[in-house]
């Protein structure tokens, strides 16, 4: 019933479409004009914060953009609509207009490739084209590359906080409908190593991952069979990939005691049970001594898997706790952490406590007479100013391979040519840096993605989006990979662009040039 109309071009905000009849009525529609995509700060989860983000949400937002058009179907839709004196809200003449060129062919896109560390004011996205269809797509291009980018940030910073330890995408059940399959892929970018999402597993080329619930124990226990009826039921169904939840009763005292019982007799047998889950409790206590307890029986080459409400620092917290406590359990600490799984669900899905990406969609150019004029919205915060122009995006690194700037410059300006290279700070006229040429070095982070609607860029496959993140995150500072109170990361502009954005401010609020 629904997915025909939400998923096609009307996948927007109504205010698109009337802003773009009064641009066909003024007759700019089909002028060419310039949006950046950016967000404004990193996620900040109260208790800790991002010093970071991961992009993310590219291909399937490409894939979308290039089969939405407007149908038949729609343009009857938008006729229909009346205004408070029952005037059609949409004339004659633009519906046909727009029945004619309601697609997204004659717009070129530069983005920074999925998988890249991205950072504050910084264009993720380039829109270039017509007015009118650049200003339709604005709601679904944030709607699909905020939500990704935000949950794809999130699983980098699992990852980083589970060290060497294995994190698996549980969320699917605490998503936002159909955002499960987007919030899976993007955790797969940003760091996680499988999903138990079915659907997105597939696509992607990957194993689902997953364990059973606390519903087949129930269902033993109620008809019988007992917790050890429903561990031996399960393990005689998947002999080798035999994972048992045991804390449905008690952890300690009934539920690995059972579970090893059940793995000896696959032992015997010829199997190699796979591990335990802990859903519940104390985990970090509670890892340690079902080690120990496993070790002693044998089976020090099984996984623990951990999940319930975990997030980066809640895994943080676990991994520290094991640290302090396993060696007086005789527990290796090393030698566990290297053996957990996390399965985290809810908190990466819903990027629990920040839930929303501040990602915005400005006009910073417009086309008059041929010439590319840069365009100016002022904020009461100067940092929350967009910095306007066709612009280029250059990573610098310093002489350790580190990422020291994002620097950010007109389209007409050579970083190979400047020396010193100077950052100006984009809204603190008195902070500026330099850096030698010798010792710096850089790349441009934009590629172009469509080329007036043409598909010019191979998307790569995930294994090499996952790659980049790694790369990326390693090539920060670990101040800035910090948790809690990262360091600040400094996005700069040039001194051109820098001038040109003062200048346009005070013109906009009629002050005087001055030097």
């Amino acid at each position: 019933m629904f997915a025909p109309l939400t998923e096609s071009i009307l996948y927007t905000d109504f205010y698109q479409f009337t802003m773009a009849q009064v641009y066909y009525r003024l007759g700019i529609h089909e002028r060419p004009a310039l949006f950046d995509h950016f967000f404004r700060e990193y996620p900040d989860y109260g208790s800790h914060q991002a010093g970071f983000a991961v992009n993310a949400g590219l291909e399937p937002f490409i894939e979308w953009m290039r089969q939405a058009r407007v149908e038949p179907e729609h343009i009857e839709l938008l006729r229909g609509l009346k205004g408070r004196t029952g005037k059609p809200l949409f004339d004659a003449d633009f519906l046909d207009w727009l029945s004619r060129h309601g697609n997204f062919e004659a717009l070129t896109i530069r983005a920074v490739p999925e998988g890249r560390v991205v950072h504050p004011n910084t264009p993720l996205t380039v829109v270039e084209g017509p007015l009118a269809m650049a200003q339709i797509l604005e709601t679904a291009l944030l709607n699909q590359l905020n939500y990704a980018t935000l949950i794809a940030t999130k699983a980098a910073r699992v990852r980083y906080s589970a060290q060497s330890s294995l994190v698996l995408e549980f969320g699917l059940r605490r998503a936002h409908d159909r955002g499960g399959h987007a919030g899976a892929r993007a955790a797969l970018i940003g760091g996680a190593d499988f999903t138990s999402n079915v659907a997105m597993s597939f696509a992607l080329g990957l194993p689902p991952k997953g364990t059973h619930a606390h519903s087949m124990v129930q269902v033993a226990m109620a008809l019988g069979m007992g917790e050890l009826g429903a561990f031996e039921a399960y393990a005689d169904m998947y002999p080798d990939d035999c994972i048992l939840l045991v804390d449905t009763i008690d952890t300690l005292e009934s539920g690995i005691p059972n579970a090893i019982k059940v793995f000896e007799k696959l032992r015997r047998k010829g199997h190699r049970p796979v591990g335990i889950r802990l859903d519940s409790g104390d985990l970090a206590y509670l890892s340690i001594q079902a080690a120990r307890m496993l070790n002693a029986a044998g089976f020090e080459d099984t996984i623990i898997v951990l999940s319930s409400e975990l997030d980066e620092l809640v895994i943080w917290q676990i991994i520290t706790q094991i640290q302090e406590e396993a060696p007086r359990y005789g527990v290796d600490p090393d030698a566990l952490i290297k053996r957990l799984t996390f399965g985290v669900g809810t908190r990466l899905i819903t990027s629990w406590g920040d839930p929303a990406l501040g990602g915005v969609y400005k006009l910073v150019a417009i086309q008059e007479k041929g010439e590319w004029v840069p365009a100016i919205k002022i904020s009461e915060s100067r940092i929350k100013t967009p910095n306007p122009g066709r612009k280029r995006l250059w990573r610098l690194y310093d002489a350790r391979g580190k990422a020291t700037a994002d620097l950010m410059g007109l389209d007409d300006e050579d970083i190979a040519a400047m020396e010193p290279i100077i950052l100006r700070h984009p809204a603190d006229g008195t902070k500026w840096r330099s850096l030698p040429r010798e010792g710096t070095s850089w790349e441009e982070l934009h590629v172009t993605v469509l080329d007036e609607g043409r598909l010019v860029y191979d998307f790569p496959p995930l294994e090499e989006l996952r790659r980049r993140a790694r790369e990326d995150i390693e090539r920060l500072d670990p101040g800035v990979r910090r948790l809690v109170n990262p360091h600040v990361y400094h996005v700069s502009l040039t001194p051109r662009l820098w001038k040109m954005k003062r200048d346009l401010i005070r013109q906009a609020r009629g002050e005087p040039e001055t030097e």
